[in-house]
């Protein structure tokens, strides 16, 4: 296992029923709350709630309800003015991944000193610029979607219209203060947006699994866990929304999926730079872009670790191995992986989203300009170059 320090200081308040105690925790932090949400019905009934409790622990709000996926750092800016013209001194983010992340990016643009917001942004990995933000107002973080697991880690995802680029804000101050985890807000979630959501937790510790270090074997064993519980509970969470055991196994995995505990001493996510291209460049889902990215990344580089792949597939898809060979025991883990996914409703193929071969270079460039590091490769064990790139990229048409 590599050599690696771990710090996580967000306090998690979980389990059934725990939204009642929103207003306490957030009377802890501030008493002037930017509460950041969707401007939908998908959250309403959670933010009519929500208001309800702070006004119970005195705590003033006012709501920004500007958040679109993939939050453009333009609306990030809309907020920050929001929440200094609100004399915020607290900001509370409801919803999934992109309302935590704006909420995360408005908390420390209120405090940001270095010129434009974007500036926060680690927009090249080949030639970094950024100047992360060093404070934040403190942040209540409650997730409605199982995913991102940003309500447990110090990254805040964000886009900008006028660059076309997707990237991501790294800093300590935008871990939570406190993340409050209650199942039952994701009772209500459809079907689609919740099979997005667990195949983007799979993808947290998959990436590491396949692209990390070579030994660890306590690290290996719980991300292998963490995976096959997600596979196994989706199915019912999907057959039956309000099934609390499905529901709570979700939502703490997905949790769990990117607070550190997975990737200790090695943070390459060479997927998910491919995933933020799609999205930019072709409007892809986050999910989705991940669920047609995986099983190509994996069929590309089975050969190269035929023993992890074999154990991948017994362990996390749960096949037999009776009489197989490793390499027959990747195959067919990765089939019964793409199985699940269509089966959950995702898509397998970047067909299915209307991307063909001649896009292939545009998404090399893309993934290229942001991700690609100063040697030229995108960071991953092997690394891949753009001609690997696109090689996988093709083996996803």
């Amino acid at each position: 296992m590599n050599s690696f320090t771990y710090h996580n200081p967000v306090k998690v308040v979980f389990g059934l029923g725990t939204l009642k105690q929103a207003g306490e925790e957030a009377a802890k932090l501030g008493k002037r709350a930017l509460v950041v949400s969707y401007g939908d019905a998908s959250v309403s009934g959670t933010l009519a709630k929500l208001k309800e409790l702070l006004d119970a622990a005195g705590v003033v709000s006012q709501e920004f309800l500007e958040v679109t996926p993939n939050p453009p750092i333009e609306m990030v800016a809309r907020g920050v003015d929001a929440a200094k013209a609100f004399g915020a001194d607290l900001v509370v983010g409801v919803g999934g991944g992109s309302a935590m992340d704006a909420a995360k990016a408005i908390a420390a643009g209120v405090l940001y000193t270095h010129g434009d917001l974007w500036n926060m942004v680690y927009a090249s990995h080949s030639n970094v610029t950024a100047q992360p933000p060093e404070a934040a107002l403190p942040l209540l973080l409650i997730p409605t979607l199982p995913a991102t697991g940003s309500e447990m880690n110090m990254c805040s995802v964000v886009s900008s219209t006028t660059r076309g680029q997707k990237s991501y804000i790294w800093a300590d101050c935008l871990f939570a203060k406190t993340a409050i985890l209650d199942p039952e807000l994701t009772y209500s979630l459809p079907p689609f947006q919740t099979a997005c959501g667990a195949v983007d937790a799979i993808s947290h510790v998959l990436e590491i699994y396949i692209n990390g270090q070579d030994e660890s074997d306590l690290l290996h064993a719980w991300q292998l866990a963490l995976m096959r519980t997600i596979v196994e509970n989706l199915p019912k969470a999907l057959a039956n929304p309000s099934d609390p055991h499905a529901r709570t196994e979700l939502m703490w995995c997905a949790t769990c999926g990117l607070n550190g505990w997975g990737s200790p001493g090695d943070a390459w996510t060479p997927m998910h730079q491919v995933g933020h291209v799609l999205t930019s460049r072709h409007g892809i889902n986050h999910g989705s872009s991940l669920a047609i990215v995986m099983p190509a990344w994996m069929t590309y580089h089975k050969a190269l670790k035929p023993a992890r792949y074999a154990q991948f597939a017994v362990k996390a898809m749960g096949i037999c191995p009776h009489g197989k060979t490793d390499a027959e025991l990747a195959d067919a883990g990765i089939a019964a992986f793409r199985d699940f996914i269509k089966a959950s409703g995702g898509p397998t193929t970047l067909g299915e989203k209307g991307v063909t071969e001649a896009d292939i270079p545009g998404i090399v460039e893309g993934v290229r300009t942001v991700s690609f590091n100063a040697d030229g490769v995108l960071a991953s064990n092997p690394p891949v170059t753009a001609e690997a790139l696109a090689e996988i990229l093709k083996l996803a048409l």
